[in-house]
């Protein structure tokens, strides 16, 4: 349908780390976009391959293996295994899914670097980095660990915090130490290669700025044109370590290819092993070369891998960098490391056969301008209210009928109405406005092009009512019936991207077997005289339970990070046992309380401490409605010095407990006891 001047795509997604599972961020923003374009393209019969991979070297698998107490091969296996095998559970269809530890990806970035050293495109530089002594190795970042700069969190890597989210260079941090020994480490030199970025400046200018301002996202644009305006710096491509690719060089002893660079190579070693040809995919002009990642690897993506291909020489450059943004969990950041996260092996555990589910929540909520927020009630809103009740009902109605009146044959097409005609052109339409998305990778836009041609064939149906019409008109009811299972035999084409699992149980439904999307458009898709195959429902509802287990499991996940990161106040100056026995403390009664005007924190009180009835004003109202406490009993100091509270005079206070947040909570007898018990 769509013409291109390219003869073959290469399609690429992000290598995710091979330390932990995926997760559902890392699907909506790389992974089911990527491929929902490939099963597109395939349906067009365009030549394409599809990479993917197992990114298996960098310090964060180091750092694994050895809190593990393992190989950091010994986590790369157990994790790539998981992660490929949930990508093919869940229908991600590469053509190949690689790894880099492969002695293949060795060789081939070894290779890369070898001809970009040969060529003259490194320069040979030598700076201090910090270095442990006791462990007799230089401390890669996320080896360092001190106090965040921006906001004074005392467990910040040394190339991001964790906390506030900045991004750190390890000599920003106060009071760092290594992760290895704990010990504050030393300065040390060293020597790395380079490559000069600011040498292909002016050329990424030319090709980005000017070649593709109109074709990019506007988030990708932006973020590289922010980068080019700030100015290139030469980056480092190597440095020490023991795990990685050896640098190819006699005296770089303790060297590997640091992970940005060597990475982006894998896309070339998994096509390698893919198929011998794989020069064309790489090295011929006519190749399209689309690169799916999150907003985190733009530069990586826009700028160094670019550089990387244009220095060697032989390479095609990427045509698009359709990257999204972050997709975020029940309003907040998706975390690994605070298990914040849907991970795809559990989900897959816990809603079986229902792939499809997930597929159609994540790109109906797609970051694909800003971030989004995933949360399982709209997860179970969209299967019930959409799947279920738009595409599910449509396509369960015109089988059943069928079915009941006319044995499960399709029926043959008479005369149109005027009515008919207009919803056959209306389907004839939905193939190339699908495409046109599916194109300029819009991908939310496409999938609701395609659930509003199921709303037509719903709408069709509830309009002519062949259920009615039947008792007085057959013939009208055969026409009723074939014109919405033609409608029926599209969507199993135009919706295969989307919902791979679910269509392909239609076509078995209705006898179909072809997926081309030439065939899309075609009003006699399904010919008349046809035996249907019997109807079963494509969706089920989600109920309340199974979404209410899933809340659950993130409040647990919560209740335990809280538990983990709680700090608690050191002690304070200690003080005699004549300095506390001056403190009266009684049990007091409230007997009112009223917000304090003009004010968000204050409530005043009035207390029956057993002495006195007295006011007391206090700092709860953000924890507490006035008409939640009175009656409740509570601990008073109350020979504290009377102190004037926005022209109250406040006579004692009232002791509360403070969690690590702040959250305030009384501090009060078990059991009701007499106004002025001393508290000792």
């Amino acid at each position: 349908m769509s013409e291109t001047k390219f003869e073959r795509y290469t399609v690429t997604t992000a290598l995710p780390y091979a330390n932990g599972p995926v997760h559902i961020g890392h699907l909506a923003g790389v992974y089911v976009p990527a491929d929902i374009y490939v099963r597109y393209l395939r349906a067009q019969k365009r030549d394409v391959v599809f990479i993917g991979g197992s990114d298996e070297h960098g310090v964060p698998i180091t750092i694994k293996a050895r809190n593990e107490g393992v190989t950091p091969q010994a986590i790369v296996d157990k994790y790539h295994l998981m992660i490929k095998k949930s990508f093919e559970d869940f229908g991600i269809s590469f053509d190949v899914y690689s790894r880099t530890s492969s002695p293949l990806h060795h060789q081939t970035a070894s290779d890369f670097f070898a001809k970009l050293l040969h060529d003259g495109k490194f320069i040979e530089k030598s700076s201090s980095q910090y270095f442990d002594a006791e462990a007799n190795m230089f401390l890669a970042d996320r080896y360092i660990t001190g106090t965040c700069p921006r906001c004074g969190f005392e467990k910040a890597y040394g190339d991001q915090c964790e906390s506030c989210g900045s991004t750190l260079s390890a000599t920003d941090l106060i009071n760092p130490k290594s992760a290895l020994s704990g010990n504050p480490p030393e300065m040390k030199e060293t020597k790395h290669w380079f490559l000069p970025l600011e040498d292909y400046q002016k050329w990424l200018e030319e090709w980005i700025l000017v070649g593709h301002k109109k074709d990019w996202k506007t988030n990708v644009y932006g973020q590289v044109k922010s980068w080019l305006d700030s100015g290139l710096q030469p980056r480092a491509v190597t440095r020490d370590l023991d795990w990685g690719v050896k640098v190819p060089v006699a005296d770089a002893v303790g060297k590997v290819l640091y992970v940005w660079f060597d990475a982006p190579i894998g896309y070339i070693s998994a096509t390698k092993e893919l198929t011998p040809d794989w020069e064309k995919y790489w090295k011929d002009e006519k190749t399209r070369l689309i690169h799916f990642i999150g907003k985190d690897n733009i530069v990586f993506h826009c700028i160094i891998f670019p550089a990387m291909l244009k220095a060697e020489g032989s390479y095609i450059v990427p045509e698009n960098v359709p990257a999204n943004e972050f997709l975020n969990l029940e309003g907040d950041k998706i975390s690994t490391s605070r298990n914040w996260a849907v991970w795809l092996h559990e989900y897959l555990i816990d809603f079986p056969e229902k792939q499809d589910v997930l597929r159609y929540v994540l790109t109906a909520n797609a970051p694909e301008t800003k971030d989004n927020d995933f949360t399982w009630k709209d997860f179970q809103q969209r299967n019930n209210s959409e799947l279920v009740a738009v595409l599910g009902n449509f396509v369960n109605r015109a089988l059943v009928l069928t079915s009941k009146y006319f044995s499960g044959k399709v029926p043959p097409r008479n005369q149109l109405t005027e009515y008919d005609q207009k919803v056959l052109d209306e389907l004839k339409d939905f193939p190339e406005r699908i495409a046109s998305q599916l194109e300029t990778f819009h991908f939310r836009e496409a999938l609701k092009e395609t659930m509003n041609l199921a709303r037509l064939g719903n709408k069709y149906l509830a309009d002519t009512e062949p259920w009615k019409v039947v008792k007085t008109d057959i013939s009208r009811v055969e026409t009723i019936l074939n014109i919405a299972l033609q409608i029926v035999g599209n969507l199993t084409i135009v919706g295969n991207p989307f919902l791979p699992f679910s269509m392909e149980r239609l076509r078995k439904m209705v006898g179909l077997t072809e997926t081309e999307w030439r065939f899309s458009g075609d009003t006699d898709i399904l010919k008349a005289g046809q035996q249907l195959n019997e109807a079963s429902l494509l969706f089920e509802q989600i109920e309340d339970s199974a979404v209410q287990a899933q809340i659950d499991k993130l409040a647990q996940t919560k209740l335990s990070n809280e538990q983990q990161t709680k700090t608690v106040e050191p002690q304070k100056e200690t003080i005699s046992f004549d300095d506390f026995s001056k403190m009266d403390l009684r049990v007091g009664t409230i007997l009112e309380a009223e917000l304090v005007p003009k004010t968000k924190k204050l409530l005043k009180l009035k207390i029956d401490t057993g002495i006195d009835k007295r006011t007391v004003v206090s700092g709860i109202a953000e924890y507490y409605k006035p008409e939640e406490i009175v009656g409740r009993q509570v601990v008073i100091l109350v020979n504290l010095a009377p102190r004037p509270l926005r022209g109250i005079e406040s006579q004692g206070m009232i002791l509360m407990a403070a969690d690590s947040k702040g959250k305030l909570t009384f501090v009060a007898p078990e059991e009701k006891v007499d106004e002025g018990s001393e508290v000792r």
